[in-house]
């Protein structure tokens, strides 16, 4: 049985975390930390969660916890995993990873000296849609492919004290949506992608609202990311591969259980396909699992981690702004 530690009294926990937890026989969540006990312990409450520890460090301790999720902000993602790997636990971190690619490294460093796992809670990764247009692109299907684009869009109107507009805790489009599309290009491409251009519009100071990239990568492959968390956003999601036969377009990659269409066109003909399973959060506890268990390897973490941490560091300097945390 494993046992897992909830840092963060989190809206995105219920449904990335507890919910797929309640479906297995495997884990269980013992406990949860919040800023305030007093929240904590509301929480504990309405989400069926047995205990509640005083602050962070007392979770951390205890001895009863295999598995840290940690749901908090990003700028306690680095210190605060950290401490989870130095207290022997496994982490699963909340995206994006850090507040930039220095923290990312100190946090897969610490991973490696303590031996424990630690994964990035990119929940799409592990979704048989996602692995199906992964397997049509790295498999040649489309020929050599020439150009990635992705782009993630969701309104998310400033109010005080929300996150995603707060430059000191990691907010902005491209910290918060954005990492996704940079993310699903970097994974399709199979490299690290050279930053060419960059824009990005706030609405204050140093939160970017909408943000742009050009990338280029090794062997002439392009790519082009976009996100825009801009009050009146409608929602879009979406990612779209060239190839030298024929090209890909999968339509709702983040959560492709709520509905999604792979449409290829290859060698002139057209096909549309969906890929059915469960939720993208329980395809992640899966996955999560069987590393813990020798089952297989993690798809998220590690190097990858960091990449993507530069990816979205060099953006924000390329579109004159600072990275998160510098």
């Amino acid at each position: 049985m494993i046992r897992i530690g909830l840092l963060g009294a989190a809206k995105i926990a219920p449904p990335a975390l507890l919910t797929p937890v309640s479906r297995r026989d495997d884990c269980t969540v013992v406990a949860v930390a919040a800023r305030d006990p007093g929240r904590a312990a509301a929480y504990a409450a309405a989400h069926g969660i047995p205990e509640t520890a005083a602050d962070y460090d007392a979770l951390l301790a205890r001895d009863d916890i295999d598995l840290i999720y940690n749901a908090l902000p990003p700028h306690r993602h680095a210190d605060l995993s950290i401490a989870a790997l130095q207290a022997g636990k496994a982490v699963l971190c909340e995206k994006p990873f850090a507040m930039n690619a220095a923290e990312a490294a100190r946090m897969v460093e610490a991973a490696g000296a303590a031996g424990r796992l630690l994964i990035e809670a990119f929940h799409y990764r592990f979704h048989p849609a996602f692995q199906r247009v992964f397997d049509i692109v790295r498999g040649g299907d489309l020929g050599q492919v020439t150009r990635i684009e992705a782009a993630f869009d969701v309104a998310i109107p400033y109010r005080p004290g929300e996150l995603r507009h707060t430059l000191d805790v990691g907010g902005g489009a491209l910290m918060d949506l954005g990492c996704y599309p940079v993310h699903w290009v970097r994974t399709l491409a199979g490299a690290e992608p050279e930053v060419v251009s960059a824009t990005a519009h706030c609405d204050r100071p140093g939160v970017d609202t909408i943000t742009e990239a050009e990338f280029s990568f090794p062997g002439g492959v392009t790519g082009h990311i976009a996100t825009n968390m801009a009050p009146g956003t409608d929602f879009k999601a979406w990612i779209r591969v060239e190839g030298s036969r024929g090209r890909l377009e999968i339509r709702n990659p983040i959560h492709p259980h709520r509905g999604h269409a792979i449409t290829t066109h290859v060698d002139g003909t057209d096909h549309t396909l969906t890929v059915p399973g469960e939720t993208t959060y329980d395809h992640q506890l899966a996955h999560v699992m069987d590393v813990l268990a020798g089952r297989t390897t993690a798809l998220t973490g590690g190097t990858d981690a960091v990449g993507n941490m530069m990816a979205i560091d060099a953006i924000y300097r390329a579109a004159g702004l600072q990275p998160r945390g510098l």
